[in-house]
């Protein structure tokens, strides 16, 4: 049970702070000043809620570990988040089309988690929600803007989408131990969520005038810790300063 909700808890943080260090790659290059802090406040948003995540695993994992060495010491081999978290930021569009299919996601996730039996992660969700609700309405509102803007601003996000939409998949994939903290009201089953999402994110890209591919091989591996090539060079990024000054105190 222990190693369980640890590995579960792992796996949040993991793709919350992978995505958060993507979008915060956005600082001071941004279309322009207040879509740059908007970005901004929306990565520091989803660092706090992997920050607590982490904090929460090195409790439960009572090993000595902290939010910082969870964070900072393990490799690519050893994070266990969605694929699709990692993808590069690309131009402008790609990065709102990711946003959005994760947004749409991460909503109806930390709604249900809010009902679990487990207080700490029930009140981490709580927390998220109000925030994802903002981040949601920000990203769908830049998918209908790209895809009823101009000629290539359409292209762009078709384009966008056509390269992401294989690495949604995952996003409903779920193991043997995850099933059990589902059956102990703990876990969220992501089976219920599916059509949900489907529904929502086929209407906003219709609405959008998007077409999702028909045809897309799922990508698979993120949850046994295999990566595409952009992982590596993300945490390098991100892991290169407390490496250097392990000990260091901010």
């Amino acid at each position: 049970m222990t190693t369980a909700l640890f590995n579960y808890t792992l796996r949040l943080a993991d793709s919350s702070v992978v995505l958060a260090q993507r979008l915060c790659e956005w600082t001071g290059v941004g279309p322009f000043l207040e879509e740059d802090l908007a970005l901004t406040n929306i990565s520091l948003d989803i660092f706090g809620r992997a920050r607590h995540l982490f904090e929460y695993a090195a409790r439960i994992e009572n090993k000595g570990r902290t939010e910082d060495t969870l964070a900072f010491f393990r490799n690519d081999r050893e994070y266990f988040n969605y694929l699709i978290c990692e993808q590069p930021n690309g131009d402008y569009a790609q990065t709102m089309v990711r946003q959005a299919l994760v947004d749409a996601f991460d909503f109806l996730y930390y709604t249900e988690l809010t009902k679990s039996k487990d207080e700490t992660l029930a009140g981490i969700a709580a927390k998220s929600v109000k925030e994802i609700s903002y981040h949601k309405r920000h990203s769908f509102s830049w998918i209908k803007r790209f895809g009823n803007g101009t000629e290539e601003s359409h292209t762009r996000a078709q384009n966008a989408l056509n390269e992401l939409w294989r690495f949604t998949g995952e996003l409903f994939e779920h193991s043997a131990e995850e099933d059990q903290l589902v059956k102990e009201g703990i876990a969220v089953n992501t089976d219920t969520l599916r059509s949900k999402w489907e529904e929502e994110i086929r209407e906003l890209f219709a609405e959008a005038n998007l077409q999702i591919p028909e045809q897309a091989f799922m990508q698979t591996g993120g949850r046994k810790g295999i990566h595409t090539e952009h992982l590596a060079y993300l945490l390098l990024e991100m892991q290169a300063l407390p490496r250097m000054h392990p000990e260091a105190k901010w």
